[in-house]
């Protein structure tokens, strides 16, 4: 009898795994789902979810090939200077950063400006950053402009990213 209800059990709870997450049909349920970066605000949604989960193949699939970060450093020359790096340095700093912090929370906050065509697109958008590890915590806020473009596989990737933090 116990197997006979064990079985009808299990047959009432079909595939459900309780230690799956629940599937979301609504993307206003959550803001760490998964996009298709069918646009550019699914582009800094995915961004989100790579910060918050550490992934880096998720964050890497972000970044066009011709990527460059830009930002400004008060210690470069005389009077401070605009300092780039490219994608694979971007990723090599990012990887160290998600192995670094066992906590990354990345809020965007308000949108300053976008536009978009049909081939490129560009947001300024302020952001919190709360990055916390074993020997540290960090609280940064900023803003941060990025451009955008479509690439061939019908997927928008960031090209361009000009930190504006307030540090």
């Amino acid at each position: 009898m116990a197997l006979l209800s064990l079985l009808l059990l299990l047959s009432l709870m079909g595939c459900f795994n309780p230690f799956a997450p629940k599937l979301v049909d609504d993307m206003d349920s959550t803001d760490l789902v998964v996009t298709n970066q069918q646009s550019p605000d699914e582009v800094l949604q995915n961004f989100k979810v790579a910060y918050t989960f550490r992934d880096s193949l998720l964050y890497s699939d972000l970044l066009d090939t011709s990527f460059l970060f830009k930002y400004y450093d008060p210690d470069e020359g005389a009077s401070g200077g605009i300092l780039t790096w490219t994608k694979e340095t971007d990723l090599y700093i990012t990887g160290r950063l998600f192995r670094h912090f066992e906590i990354i929370d990345l809020v965007w906050n308000t949108t300053l400006y976008e536009w978009e065509n049909e081939e490129t697109g560009q947001i300024s958008r302020g952001y919190s950053l709360t990055l916390i590890g074993e020997d540290s915590d960090y609280q940064l806020s900023g803003r941060a402009i990025f451009s955008f473009k479509k690439c061939v596989d019908e997927r928008w990737r960031i090209t361009d990213w000009k930190d504006e933090s307030d540090i």
